[in-house]
């Protein structure tokens, strides 16, 4: 697929699930998601989604809690890519407070409006979301203290790009602070096609080395890669049953996609 397909896809499928969370029905990747689902469930405290709209927390499609390890301060600007229905920008709003601002940038109209919607009634001023692409970022060089992304950054097609974006709206010393999916070593290429489009739509998750190396070459340093849940065939049971054919490739992907916590800092 070329990269203008992937991203007109990916952004169908975001706003599938954006009309769903409308329609009172939480979806992921254009299907229910359920509660038990590995990736997307159990995500975030209560005393975190009890001040949000039931909206921003069922149109959640990530893959971790950014917010919560970015260890955002007050005053700070923070800027989310791929903020789909907003629930980690309103996160990062409370805790930057309102001498701070944050930032949600999103691609997909259904999207922005669900998290304009979610805004409105959480009434929170500090908050501004932006249509565009995480790969043509619309502000300025040297302008936010944090970028953070939640499971995200594996659906585009040039990762090198937006990870040279994310770099030039940071400021000196600003941090890079994103969930997403990595794979952890090498795998058959059959196998981490077909269980990528299990993990989120239209994965392209990177392998960590090679995250890791994006990121220097991006001009990121104090580069970290945290597994914070680490998925094997038993969190996919319908996956393989649906799929006989991948049995001999179980025990060659157990424990090589996970979730993580990637940090990285640009140097002052």
């Amino acid at each position: 697929m070329s990269n203008e397909s992937i991203r007109e896809t990916v952004r169908e499928e975001y706003a599938k699930a954006a009309r769903r969370v409308a329609a009172k029905g939480p979806s992921c990747c254009g299907a229910a998601a359920p509660a038990d689902n590995p990736i997307t469930s159990n995500l975030y405290g209560t005393d975190e989604t009890a001040a949000l709209p039931a909206e921003a927390v069922a149109a959640s499609l990530g893959c971790g809690n950014p917010t919560a390890l970015a260890e955002l301060g007050p005053g700070e600007t923070v800027l989310d890519l791929g903020s789909g229905g907003g629930i980690d920008v309103l996160l990062s709003a409370r805790r930057v407070g309102p001498a701070g601002k944050a930032y949600g940038l999103d691609m997909t109209d259904e999207m922005l409006a669900l998290a304009r919607e979610n805004q409105r009634k959480a009434g929170v001023r500090n908050v501004e979301f932006l249509k565009g692409e995480i790969e043509n970022i619309p502000l300025p060089g040297d302008s936010v203290d944090v970028v953070i992304s939640n499971c995200v950054i594996n659906l585009s097609a040039d990762k090198d790009r937006v990870l040279r974006e994310a770099f030039r709206v940071l400021k000196p010393g600003g941090r890079f602070a994103v969930s997403d999916i990595v794979v952890r070593g090498e795998m058959p290429g059959e196998i981490r096609r077909r269980v990528e489009l299990w993990a989120g739509c239209i994965a392209g998750a990177l392998e960590e080395s090679e995250y890791r190396a994006k990121l220097a070459a991006a001009g990121f340093q104090q580069i970290e890669v945290e597994a914070t849940r680490v998925y094997t065939a038993a969190d996919a049971p319908e996956f393989f049953a649906k799929n006989p054919d991948l049995e001999k490739f179980v025990n060659t992907a157990h424990g090589k996609f996970i979730s993580a916590f990637v940090r990285a800092r640009k140097p002052m």
